[in-house]
């Protein structure tokens, strides 16, 4: 195992609450040099996991936002063709160019190897992209490497990054794929662990405030039929309305006067079917 790894052990960041095993499976992921594969519902803290890693070990972070018509190629690195014809064509760039290298742009991972200093590397969305990119994806970064085709070099990286990948489970990983990363689901944050969520947003908040929004919250949450339920950030959000109008009263909470829905849902029907069931709500 590599001591740098275990020395630096990630415990959590300035807002954001980490339960044990999720502790525990990040630190082992560093140690064994592993990425660290995170499954969960959108708005449970996968992305911000990556932030608060990098801001507690001091580490910079990049961020490869993964979409679905996206190559691997594009997250190593680019081959700026129309720059290098312009130059050749108006001559007052600079730049040789005759040297391809010149107009060699390095993608999210290309710059994550490049990196003097070890770095946080977070892919997100994994499961947007085709099955060829996630594995072959899988085969640089067990490799530390990879081949600039038109320039007959090989990047290897300088520092091994700590990689996290997110996936919102729409679509199944490869089985090659899922055998070379640790797991760990996030799984939605309980009424407790909420609390400490919100504590850590809001220190100074009014406790009626908190217990009865998260109440209504999670009310809210299990209503049916519900395409988006509002997730963690939303109801971040949400405080910082009440918090912000001057009118509201925490007690009306209770009563089933819930302002402010669209903070909480953002699709037309979840609206729709949230202010039908609530009479009393205002915009």
């Amino acid at each position: 195992m590599n001591d740098h790894n275990i020395s630096n052990r990630f415990t959590g960041a300035s807002r954001y609450v980490l339960d044990d095993e999720l502790a525990k499976i990040v630190n082992i992921s560093m140690a064994l040099e592993m990425p660290l594969l995170l499954k969960g519902e959108p708005g449970t803290g996968k992305t911000m996991l990556a932030h608060a890693i990098a801001e507690s070990l001091k580490m910079p972070l990049i961020v490869l936002n993964v979409k679905s018509s996206m190559k691997l190629v594009d997250a190593l690195y680019q081959y700026d063709t129309l720059t290098r014809l312009n130059d050749s064509r108006f001559g007052d760039s600079g730049r040789d160019v005759s040297d391809i290298e010149n107009y060699i742009r390095m993608g999210k991972i290309g710059q994550a190897f490049a990196s003097e200093s070890k770095i946080v590397l977070l892919i997100d969305e994994i499961d947007k992209a085709d099955t060829d990119f996630q594995d072959d994806m899988l085969d640089v970064l067990d490799q530390m490497e990879f081949d600039i085709i038109e320039i007959d070099k090989t990047i290897r990286a300088k520092q091994r990054p700590v990689i996290l990948i997110t996936s919102n489970a729409k679509k199944d990983l490869s089985d090659p794929f899922l055998g070379r990363c640790n797991f760990h689901h996030i799984a939605f944050p309980d009424a407790p662990m909420m609390h400490k969520i919100i504590h850590a947003h809001f220190p100074n908040l009014d406790s009626n405030l908190a217990q009865n929004a998260i109440t209504a919250f999670f009310n809210l949450r299990k209503m049916n039929p519900i395409e988006k339920r509002p997730a963690t950030r939303e109801l971040i959000n949400w405080i910082r309305a009440l918090s912000a109008d001057p009118d509201f009263n925490p007690k009306n909470l209770k009563k089933g006067d819930i302002p402010f829905l669209g903070v909480l849902f953002k699709k037309s029907q979840d609206f729709a079917q949230a202010f039908s069931t609530l009479p009393r709500s205002r915009l």
